[in-house]
């Protein structure tokens, strides 16, 4: 495939350009005073509506019907909560003179947040792998980030002025545990109603990003955390966001080809094991983090999740198509 070939498959999906929007608004048009206290109410707000939609979209069915095969989801987990960890702690030692500290504890978090739900389930689905088996890995990956992630964070981050005081403890579990959990409660009854209005859903879920992305970087703007970024940080940035993914990537196809994993579950493993959550790790991070200094922390995150988009979309394809040669050498075969 040519340059210009792979150029006209990668297109921005349309989150990712009001991502981008959304940025450039808070950075333009920062809201100050009466107003940033009222869009803070807001997001605080909309980040518990996020986690009581996250916590009502887990079907218990679908977890139990994945969840015999541990050796996998355990891989799922040390690939998320260790390897990825290790790879972001030697990220955030880089030197001050090469990459901007704030953005170096952002390639930290980054590598401290649980696994996504639906773009990893979807691209399994796509690449035929085991779709029971990714919706329990992933969804198991998402309850556990819940409550692992701060920790980690308090443990790893406190030179960055991320830490489990007793205001953040409370914070966790007021907007985003307690709306997490009613919202799995309450799934039974209302999970129908979800599944029926995906779109609303979407775009109520999709909304409360946004409005947590416009809070942080607008309060970077008011704080002048944007006039100590260059064009050559976002460049390193985006560099680094690469080099991060392409190593998670070949761990956790090596590990699951090293532990025997059939190729169905090794989908699962690169998909839900290399991916990180832009909805769990937005709302954490406006919740640990110092106002002034969230902008920054989620820039590697909101880079990192076009990149592992666009990856995964061409990678799930390539599966596909394997799967598609294999079955008919087995048709011929036969």
């Amino acid at each position: 495939m040519n340059l210009l070939a792979m150029l006209r498959r990668v297109r921005l999906e349309p989150f990712t350009v009001a991502l981008l929007l959304t940025l450039a608004v808070g950075v333009l048009l920062p809201s100050r005073g009466e107003a940033a206290r009222i869009t803070s109410g807001a997001s605080t707000l909309g980040i518990g509506l996020l986690f009581f939609l996250h916590g009502s979209k887990l079907s218990r069915r679908a977890i139990l019907a994945g969840a015999g095969h541990w050796r996998l989801h355990l891989s799922v987990l040390a690939a998320t909560f260790v390897a990825f960890p290790l790879l972001g702690l030697t990220i955030s030692a880089i030197p001050a003179a090469v990459l901007n500290p704030n953005l170096a504890a952002g390639f930290l978090f980054l590598s401290l947040l649980p696994s996504t739900v639906q773009s990893s389930i979807a691209f399994t689905a796509i690449a035929r792998g085991n779709v029971p088996a990714a919706v329990c890995s992933a969804s198991l990956s998402n309850v556990l980030g819940v409550a692992l992630t701060p920790l980690l964070v308090g443990l790893l981050m406190s030179a960055h002025g991320a830490g489990l005081s007793w205001h953040s403890v409370q914070t966790i579990l007021l907007e985003l545990l307690a709306p997490f959990v009613a919202g799995h409660l309450l799934q039974p009854v209302i999970g129908g109603w979800v599944g029926r209005h995906r779109r609303l859903v979407s775009l109520v879920d999709r909304g409360s990003i946004l409005l947590v992305v416009y809070c942080a970087f607008s309060g970077a703007a008011v704080a002048g955390v944007w006039s100590r970024v260059s064009p050559g940080d976002l460049a390193t940035v985006v560099a680094l966001s690469s080099v991060l993914l392409a190593a998670m990537l070949w761990i956790t196809m090596w590990a699951a080809r090293r532990f025997g994993f059939s190729r169905a579950d090794e989908v699962v493993l690169a998909f839900c094991g290399s991916k990180k959550s832009l909805a769990s790790g937005v709302p954490i991070a406006a919740a640990l983090f110092p106002a002034a200094a969230v902008g920054g922390v989620i820039l590697p995150l909101m880079v990192f999740h076009q990149i592992q988009l666009t990856v995964c979309a061409v990678l799930a394809r390539r599966y596909a198509d394997r799967a598609e040669v294999d079955a008919q050498a087995l048709g011929v075969a036969a």
